[in-house]
């Protein structure tokens, strides 16, 4: 009897804990394969690979030269996280569009800067009845940028500059002219600026108002530093014009100062690289008299450092 009721206990024990490691155990369910799931994982990734590609923009100006050419400008850049970058060693293609085609007139490979210039010659253009002129650049992207283009119209016009001197007066004239099937018209008006050439920005020495006949004429300030025979190299300059963009025209004259461009040795000065003798003898005894003290101070913690305690005297009773 006593054997039977310790059996039964057990019994319930071990059904209860089988019971317990089926609920736990998870089990393999059988259903219809869906044929979707592959479809939608496919679109998921198409998504997030699209998501992922750099959307660049690309920045088009044009230049009209003096000899009637035109300087096609182009910049590329990308924003990434609020940053934009510019995108150097990548090819961009320029175009011209007419009315019945797309002209690829050659293509460039950014700078480190992302900048290209074209130079188109005023024989590879084609206008159309109204005198005007269509751009276009092309990137055709890659696999980690998205393809991008930038288009600008603009009308043909020409800028002339002539230098004038008058016993002592400089002056400079200018012109802007309108130009429709090689017919020219003067545009009044409009404002041109006038520029010297320096090494990295033009300087602007003065501006005028075109009149009836297009033309102006703005003084010129003598005396300005040019190179080593006074050249000094006159810009002409339009910019951001909403009909004809930005205009450009130069003119070498020699109305500067030379300057010599021969390095020479300069004598001793405060403001150059060879200062006077008096003040390089007080700057080396001021510190040799500071490292001087330096150098007392750390031989004497080392001497410190190396001399032996002495042994404690003992005391006698």
């Amino acid at each position: 009897m006593k054997q039977a009721s310790i059996i039964k206990p057990l019994q319930r024990l071990f059904f209860l804990a089988a019971f317990l490691y089926c609920l736990c155990t998870p089990a393999a369910l059988l259903a219809q394969a869906d044929s979707t799931a592959v479809t939608d994982t496919a679109v998921t990734e198409a998504e997030t690979t699209e998501a992922d590609l750099i959307a660049p923009s690309i920045e088009l100006i044009t230049v009209q030269k003096g000899d009637n050419s035109i300087d096609l400008k182009a910049a590329l850049k990308a924003k990434v996280k609020g940053t934009f970058y510019k995108l150097p060693l990548l090819k961009i293609t320029f175009i011209q569009v007419t009315d019945t085609a797309e002209k690829v007139l050659g293509f460039l490979i950014t700078d480190n800067q992302g900048k290209a210039v074209f130079h188109v010659k005023p024989e590879a253009l084609t206008a159309d009845n109204e005198g005007k002129v269509h751009f276009k650049a092309v990137f055709a992207g890659n696999k980690a940028m998205e393809a991008t283009e930038e288009e600008v119209t603009i009308k043909r016009a020409r800028l002339e500059i002539t230098p004038v001197k008058e016993d002592s007066l400089y002056t400079v004239n200018v012109k802007l002219v309108d130009i429709v099937n090689g017919t020219e018209t003067p545009v009044k008006e409009t404002v041109i600026g006038v520029f010297v050439a320096r090494l990295f920005n033009p300087l602007k020495v003065g501006e005028g108002t075109t009149d009836e006949s297009g033309e102006a004429a703005i003084e010129f300030p003598a005396h300005l530093p040019g190179d080593a025979k006074g050249n000094l190299t006159l810009l002409a300059k339009l910019d951001e014009n909403e009909t004809y963009g930005n205009l450009e025209t130069a003119v070498v004259q020699q109305w500067g100062v030379p300057v010599s461009d021969k390095i020479q040795d300069q004598p001793r000065a405060l403001w150059s690289s060879h200062p006077p003798l008096w003040m390089l003898i007080t700057f080396i005894v001021l510190m040799v008299a500071v490292w001087g003290h330096y150098i007392v101070i750390i031989y004497e913690l080392f001497r410190l450092r190396k001399e032996q305690p002495h042994a404690p005297a003992e005391i006698k009773n």
